[in-house]
């Protein structure tokens, strides 16, 4: 399998305070990988090294084959992100926000007009597509960030937190979207607090106190931990921790 995501001994520090401390994993294409952690764990900032958006203090990552330290600027091109808050325009209606990020991410005009009507069609928004993104629910905002964090073909997706909020079926609607991303060759890494959501993930890691304390398919690192749930296995491995938010 090729590896799309690197790290070896990955860490950040803030002063004194050392955020991330000396992680190691691969990711490879394709794979669904769930990065866990209570609050304050550090895998947001994680995360945001991973995506260019912050210098690590040592150690070595590369993203699509670029480095954290030299390249962050071609990372930022090379992936696609969703925030845990809603991160489209509200002002702007579903097909203006489609032509805007089209244009930040480079796509020509033709690509942005082909892709945004495929898009609109698979979501079926076609009777909402000129009605401001803000009249959407919830749920409709998330698959809409979500496809467009998407819409320029990245090899990599980062997805924080994508479902707070959203009620189970749409939870489970926006999963066969990842599922569908997944077997197109995306390599998808999600931040999630709901146990079960790491039940859907080919391998999960879980950091306590900015080190990986787990990292396996969710069926392994159950049968290390002696637990039937990941629930049990992620109380099990975070109630020794000393930090939080």
């Amino acid at each position: 399998m090729q590896t799309l995501i690197t790290t070896h001994n990955l860490t950040k520090r803030f002063g004194d305070f050392t955020a991330v401390d000396a992680i190691s994993f691969e990711v490879g294409k394709g794979e669904i990988f769930g990065f866990l952690g209570a609050n304050g764990a550090g895998k947001t900032t994680a995360m945001r090294m991973l995506t260019g958006l912050s210098h690590p203090t040592s150690g070595e990552a590369s993203v699509a084959g670029f480095d954290v330290y030299r390249q962050p600027e071609m990372i930022k091109r090379h992936i696609g992100y969703m925030s845990q808050k809603f991160s489209l325009y509200e002002d702007l209606t579903i097909l203006e926000n489609l032509r805007f990020f089209g244009g930040v991410y480079g796509l020509s005009r033709r690509q942005i007009k082909e892709k945004s009507a495929a898009l609109v069609e698979q979501l079926g928004l076609e009777e909402v597509a000129k009605k401001l993104t803000g009249s959407l629910p919830l749920g409709w905002k998330q698959k809409l960030a979500f496809s467009l964090a998407l819409f320029h073909d990245p090899q990599i997706v980062f997805l924080d937190e994508p479902t707070g909020g959203v009620d189970p079926i749409t939870r489970r609607q926006f999963w066969e979207m990842i599922y569908a991303a997944a077997d197109r060759g995306v390599t998808v890494f999600v931040t999630t607090h709901y146990m079960d959501e790491a039940e859907y993930c080919d391998r999960i890691s879980i950091m306590v106190d900015g080190k990986i304390a787990a990292l396996d398919s969710p069926a392994g690192i159950k049968t290390k931990l002696g637990v039937q749930s990941m629930n049990d296995a992620f109380y099990q491995l975070a109630r020794g921790a000393q930090r939080s938010e």
